[in-house]
């Protein structure tokens, strides 16, 4: 996911092979990395393979319906992309989840018996655990991301007059808080691995959607960034929402607090249809305003192991038929042999 000089054509890490009219097709998948793992998506089919510490890669394959789907009235553009991000956040702590046992197992030295536990764990109980989880760490992202913000900047508030200018101080605090959040974590060695499985994941995206063979060899030079990206999301929000603290000033500090927190899914749905539109268009404006996030995803990915780019193309595999794909988008024929 790094940054090209050339507007996202992808000339700094396109494959061997890659010819100018295989211009980058969305296909449509998605995907997330997890503990020594990479989900991926497609439509209401994800799986994930995990490798595991005896090193095989271990798959976990299952259907999830995302909200919107159960309820088509809420897939509206500017409504839908909320729903997303809260579907994103189950199903991401789902599958983290299962990742993780693997190593817990290690761990304990107790896998037969831990495995028989875990069967017998109530689905109730796990669902509230899992509400309480996604409740606790949507309180902490308003208040660090959101709340803090907002306070910080009325320190500038006694010299500052334009309502405008505090708007946009809080929105650098914030965009500050965001970047300085990812450079910390950055840091941390388990999370640096994740980081090169992210890498995996959009790697074998690319490698798909500019119409290559789904190789090993094919995915170690394709490029590891994507306009899809979480990430790029997460930045949007950041400058959607200065937009919305430079326009929308009030002088009372609760009021505004007030204001900040229930304008989040309005900002969430507009920074959706941006990636949607982002994501399958290759328009110079776009990807122009694509830039900042594909720079920021020079942190949250890393160049990934060989053992690594097998587990995520081993989770392709699993919910998408690639050979059709590029038989349709790009007229090409990769029959397996």
């Amino acid at each position: 996911m790094l940054w090209n000089l050339n507007l996202f054509d992808y000339m700094a890490e396109r494959p061997l092979g890659y010819r100018e009219e295989h211009r980058m097709k969305s296909s449509g998948i998605g995907g997330q990395a997890v503990i020594e793992g990479v989900m991926m998506q497609n439509r209401d089919i994800y799986a994930v393979a995990v490798r595991k510490p005896d090193g095989e890669i271990e798959v976990a394959k299952d259907t999830w319906q995302t909200f919107t789907r159960k309820h088509p009235s809420f897939n509206v553009p500017f409504v839908r992309g909320i729903f997303n991000f809260i579907d994103s956040m189950r199903l991401g702590m789902k599958i983290l989840t299962f990742s993780a046992s693997f190593y817990e197992e290690e761990e304990t030295g107790e896998g037969e018996e831990k495995e028989e536990k875990k069967e017998k764990k109530d689905e109730k109980k796990e669902s509230l655990l899992m509400g309480l989880s996604m409740a606790l760490a949507m309180v902490l992202a308003v208040g660090i991301f959101f709340v803090l913000p907002t306070l910080l900047s009325g320190l500038f508030q006694s010299f500052v007059e334009s309502r405008a200018v505090m708007g946009l101080i809080e929105g650098v605090i914030r965009l500050a808080i965001f970047v300085g959040y990812v450079l910390l974590i950055s840091l941390m060695k388990d999370i640096r691995r994740v980081f090169m499985y992210h890498g995996a994941e959009h790697k074998c995206i690319n490698c798909v959607e500019h119409g290559l063979d789904l190789t090993v060899e094919n995915v170690r030079k394709s490029s590891k960034q994507h306009k899809r990206c979480g990430t790029s999301f997460l930045l949007f929000v950041v400058f959607v929402s200065i937009l919305f603290s430079m326009v929308i000033q009030v002088d009372e500090v609760w009021l505004k607090i007030l204001l900040r927190i229930l304008l989040i899914p309005v900002i969430a749905g507009i920074s959706y249809e941006i990636l949607k539109l982002a994501g399958r268009s290759d328009n110079w404006l776009i990807n122009l305003i694509s830039k900042p996030g594909l720079l920021l995803q020079r942190l949250t990915t890393r160049e990934p192991e060989d053992d690594m780019i097998e587990v995520a193309i081993r989770s392709v595999e699993e919910v998408f038929d690639w050979r059709e794909y590029e038989r349709e988008a790009f007229g090409r024929d990769f029959s397996e042999t």
